[in-house]
Parts: structure tokens; sequence; C-alpha cells
């Protein structure tokens, strides 16, 4: 029986790897029918591009072009150093990792930034809440070097910059304040003002609330558009929304737009959820986009994934996305662009001496703790449990996936690996000196699975499978494998973003090798 399944399944999926234990329940099975990592592609290969055009948590997308380049950063999710990981793409469609920006530690969540580019420099304004005001950083390209953050002298969120014709330069906040900068960009030199309302929705909209937020200026024709976020990014899936007015100055008075909302999720049902922090985008042939974040309805563990619609001017000079465009279905890619690069690998052989980019440190500087090269990485312990060792986690880019490590243990050292969803959310398998566990959730509650003699080769698996959590463990490096007679479905998360990780605690430091990311179809 079973030798006849496996007959037909390779029959029909020939380029797919199954794994081959059952489960002993006959109506389920435990084979995992993988694909390569980073299957989702957006770009169709006929000239059209399906959403998302970045797949994975990459919210508060901001966007500028330079001749034929266009680049992108986002907001700094896991709170990590180095951040603001700067994208590059030639078609908006395709886009390639170049660095992180931000290597500065502060302490503290980065939020929503602006990414511009005036004169011979490169500007992104980065808000840090906690410490009451925006930074900014400079360099003159954008692989880098940056400089060290400068204080703007100007509190709030979502800043965004605009200059005009004659040279003078302004930086918007969130709830319509403004202030003027001075002529290198690096410090306000007026008081915080209020110069725009927002656009006030019909009273009857169900929203988290007003938030006016995400204000990104285009000057375009002799008029200056503010597109905003309005309706909080948190609540009802059609609560979200980008708005647009547009004045002679950057101050205002403003005029709305007859066709707000720009962008807005009209069905709770819809794929795309919370559609809003939009940002307009030329390309050098004269056609319009707008780039913006939202939810898949069905798999926010994903978190904010950046997607694109196309724009159209109107006669009296309104912009607005042209009727029967659906984020959901094919659009037409913008004309003459070329691709770059490949996406972000996920997996990683350890082989470079230097940590690669798919790799977030949870609240910290994830250099100061790694050692990686010849094929292995080797991370600091820390803590006493996952809530507060920071571990190291990726961003998955496929709805459901499957990630393995190779371990070593150490009577010094507990490593593991994990499902992190945050300080107090987490799933995984974890080995010490004699013992493998399974995390069976928050507080750092783990149970015996099996134990370990002195020579044996720890290797890890997690599969989520459309929702549910499996464990796998090998102690022979991976030629056999047994899965832990246990199953946790993810929604226990709430639809917090989870990402893969891993991490070691005690004393001493771990060592990981062969991490491993594919798909799940």
């Amino acid at each position: 029986m079973m030798k006849s399944k496996m007959k037909f399944l390779s029959a029909v999926f020939l380029t797919l790897v199954v794994a081959t234990h059952i489960n002993a329940q006959p109506q389920q099975s435990d084979r995992m029918i993988t694909v390569t990592e980073n299957s989702w592609q957006a770009d169709q290969g006929d000239g059209y591009y399906m959403n998302p055009i970045l797949k994975g948590d990459w919210g508060d997308p901001t966007v500028l072009r330079v001749g034929k380049d266009y680049y992108m950063t986002n907001h700094t999710a896991t709170h990590s150093t180095p951040s603001m990981l700067i994208w590059h793409s030639r078609d908006l469609v395709n886009w390639e990792p170049l660095t992180y920006a931000l290597t500065e530690d502060f302490g503290t969540p980065v939020w929503a930034a602006d990414f511009i580019k005036y004169g011979e420099l490169y500007y992104i304004y980065l808000p840090v809440p906690d410490r009451g005001t925006v930074y900014v950083i400079t360099a003159k390209d954008p692989a880098g070097p940056w400089s060290k953050p400068v204080d703007v002298g100007v509190s709030g969120i979502d800043p965004g910059h605009i200059a005009t014709p004659d040279g003078k330069r302004y930086l918007h906040v969130d709830a319509g304040y403004m202030v003027e900068l001075s002529s290198d960009g690096l410090k306000a030199v007026t008081p915080k003002k209020k110069v725009y309302e927002g656009w006030q929705y019909p009273k009857d909209w169900i929203v988290e609330c007003f938030c006016l937020e995400s204000p990104k200026l285009t000057y375009r024709n002799g008029w200056y558009y503010m597109t905003v976020a309005q309706g909080g990014t948190a609540g009802p899936p059609t609560g979200h929304m980008i708005t647009t007015s547009r004045s002679r100055t950057p101050y205002g008075p403003w005029e709305h737009s007859p066709y707000n909302p720009i962008v807005k999720t009209s069905d709770r049902s819809a794929k795309w959820a919370s559609m809003g922090h939009g940002t307009l985008i030329d390309t050098p042939e004269g056609e319009w986009y707008i780039i913006f974040h939202a939810y898949e309805n069905k798999l926010r563990s994903m978190g904010r994934q950046v997607l694109m619609l196309p724009v159209e001017w109107t006669a009296d000079g309104w912009y607005k996305i042209p009727e029967g465009v659906d984020p959901a279905g094919r659009i037409r890619k913008p004309a003459n662009g070329s691709k770059v690069g490949t996406m972000m690998r996920l997996s990683d052989n350890f082989g470079e001496d230097k940590l690669g980019l798919q790799w977030k440190l949870i609240k910290g500087d994830s250099r100061k703790r790694v050692t990686v090269g010849n094929g292995y990485l080797q991370l600091k312990a820390e803590g006493n449990s996952p809530s507060d060792s920071r571990p190291l986690v990726i961003d998955p880019v496929n709805d459901y996936y499957q990630v393995e490590v190779t371990v070593q243990s150490s009577e010094k050292v507990r490593s593991g690996l994990i499902l992190y969803a945050g300080i107090d959310d987490y799933l995984g398998l974890e080995v010490d000196g004699n013992t493998l566990y399974r995390l069976a959730g928050g507080d750092y509650h783990r149970e015996k699975i099996a134990d370990v003699n002195r020579g044996d080769v720890i290797r890890f698996r997690l599969s989520q499978d459309h929702g549910d959590l499996l464990y796998w463990y090998s102690k022979d490096g991976g030629d056999t494998w047994k899965r832990v007679d246990f199953v946790n479905n993810l929604t226990s998360f709430g639809g917090m973003t989870i990402r893969p990780g891993i991490y070691a605690l005690g004393t001493g430091s771990a060592i990981f090798r062969n991490f491993s990311y594919k798909g799940i179809k």
C-alpha cells in the first residue's frame, strides 16, 4: 500500500521531495511535499505580476527612484540591529537585497521611515518614538556606507520629506504636523506646526481609529500631493486606507481628492486586508504606481506584505486606481524594466565569514554574539529561556514552510530551533548535554522527548504545514527522522507574525550547522 502511494505521488510530483514517515491515523499523513525556497514569484514571466511584490513581513515600505533604479526600505519589525534593509529593483517587481543601512542599536524600536534622495545624498529619516524624536542617516550610495544617526529635533512618527523648487525643505510627521528643515536636511529649524487635518471619511465606517499617519509628499505640475494612511493599521480588515489631498504649498490649504479613498479593502473577506501606508512612484517612461502594505487575510502570521497597484492621472489633476484593477489579480508590469539579482536566500550553510542578510536578532546587535564561517555558526549563549535569549530569526517567504538545523549538544548550553512570535509566544525543539525537549509553549515549558548520547549528531526540523506545527528530530544527522507525537496548531498565536529562528541559553556558545529553509506546497 505504501509503495503504491509513493509511486503514484512520484509520478505526479516528479520534482517534489516527499517525506516518508506516516502518521498513525490513516486519514492523515506526515508526507511533506516541499518546494524550493522563495517559491513565490511576483513576476509572472509574461509581462504581468501578481501581489505581493515583496512577500513576508516588510511593512511600511518607502520607495524612491533614481534614473532607472528603484530603492526601498521598510519598518524594522523585529527591533533588530543592524536594520533598515535596502532593496534594489529595476522593474518594481523583482527586488534584491543590498545592505543594512542602520547599524546603531537604539535599544528600542525604529518605526516607519522615509527614504529619499536630495542633491548628491540619500537620506533615511528614522522615527524612534521611545526617544521622542526623529533621526536621519545619510549616504552617497544606497549600498553604503551610511552615516551615524543625527537627531533631527522633531517628535512624531512616519516622517515624510519634501523639497520645494527653490530649495526649501520640510518634514511632515503624523497627525498633520510639519517642520521646516535646515538646508542640509539634518535639523528642524522651526517649531512643529499642525498644517493638515486629513480627509474625513463617512462616520459610519468601521475603523480602528482616525490615525492620520504616513505623510508622503509628491510634487507634480505645481501641486503638492499629500498621500496619507488613515483608519489604523491593526484594526478591522476594512479599516486601513490610503487617501490624498493637494495644495499649492507644502503646508496647505489642502483640497481633498474626490477619489478618496484611493486604496481600501472594501470586503472583509477579500484576499488582502488592511491595505494602507502608500508611496507614489513613477517610472522613466512616465507610468505611475503606488506601493503599500497589507495583510493576507487568511495568513496574518506572515505580517504586512508589500503590494503595488498602477495609478492613472485624471484630466483635472488627481490620481486614482484604474477601473477593474484587482489587488489579487494579474497586473501589467512597468514597461522596459529589467530584472536584477535574485531574492534573498534563507537557507545558510554558514560558509561565509559574515552573517547573511536574512538573519535578524530580536532586540539587539546580532554581530556581537555571532561568529560565522567554515560551515558553522557559533552563537554566544544568553538568558535563561527563549524569552530573554534574543534568538536569531528569519522572515519566511512562503505561506507554509519547513526549517531544519544541525545543533551540537553541550552540558553548558541549551540550544534549539523555534517558531518565534514574541517573548512569551514560541514553540520548538531544544537539546542540552543529555536530553532533547519539545518547547510546549511560553514560560519556557519543556517536555522531554528523548535521551542524547555522546557522539549523536542532532538535527531538528519544524514543519509549519498549513497552520499545523510538526516536530521532528534526528540523532544521526538527518538520515533517520522521528516525529514527535504531538502537533500544535499555530492559531494559538492569535495572528501574530511568526518567524523561524535559532537560540542559545546558558553559558558558553552553541554551534549550528546547515540551516535549511524550504516551502511547503
